[in-house]
């Protein structure tokens, strides 16, 4: 257990973000000041005078390279979080382990791969509607009399298809039968232009 004073000494010297930063950088490997001035664009002066605030703590140690250079490496990792106290309500820094550290990590990969998993759940099951609302859209606009072009060029532009080449794109019909085709839809008042775009009208659209 900390010491009230080391505690806060520890929290003074944490507090700072460019502290912080050398810290996560030297978690990657042990880096010599110049490197690390310019992996956080921070002046070298700075930087030696945050070595050395790290390096009186003992959270950093160095060792001297061939060229008498000093590498810097975190000799006691460390991290800290602040709890609520259940009853006095008062806020508790709370030191990590490096153990400690990894599990949360840990969780929180798991949280968001559960995430991740969730929305591509979510969005199989959107694109099954899609292409069940396909199928309806082609059945109704057929017995409807619709012709097969009609079809496939006004469910292109609900897909988002905005010209002639990406209907092209989308259904495979030939750039001629594209442009009749969105002729005839436009006189009667399926399809409209805006600007250089092509968009299902009102009712069309929603």
């Amino acid at each position: 257990m900390l010491e009230q004073a080391e505690l806060a000494r520890l929290l003074d010297i944490l507090g700072n973000r460019n502290r912080r930063r050398i810290i996560e950088l030297l978690r990657e490997k042990p880096c010599f000041v110049t490197e690390i001035s310019e992996r956080l664009t921070i002046s070298p002066k700075a930087v030696i005078d945050h070595l050395q605030m790290l390096e009186d703590a003992r959270i950093l140690g160095f060792r001297n390279d061939a060229r008498r250079r000093k590498y810097y490496y975190l000799e006691h990792d460390i991290s800290i979080q602040v709890q609520l106290d259940a009853q006095s309500h008062d806020l508790i820094p709370v030191i990590l382990s490096g153990e400690q550290r990894l599990l949360i990590s840990l969780q929180k990969l798991r949280q968001m791969i559960h995430e991740r998993d969730e929305l591509a759940r979510k969005l199989e099951e959107k694109e099954l509607e899609i292409d069940h609302q396909i199928s309806e859209v082609l059945h109704e606009g057929k017995r409807s009399g619709n012709g097969e072009e009609s079809l496939l060029v006004s469910v292109a532009l609900a897909h988002g298809a905005k010209n002639a080449t990406e209907i092209r794109d989308l259904t495979n019909l030939p750039l001629q039968t594209i442009d009749s085709t969105i002729r005839r839809l436009t006189e009667e008042g399926i399809v409209c232009r805006k600007g250089t775009s092509l968009e299902l009208r009102g009712t069309y659209a929603e």
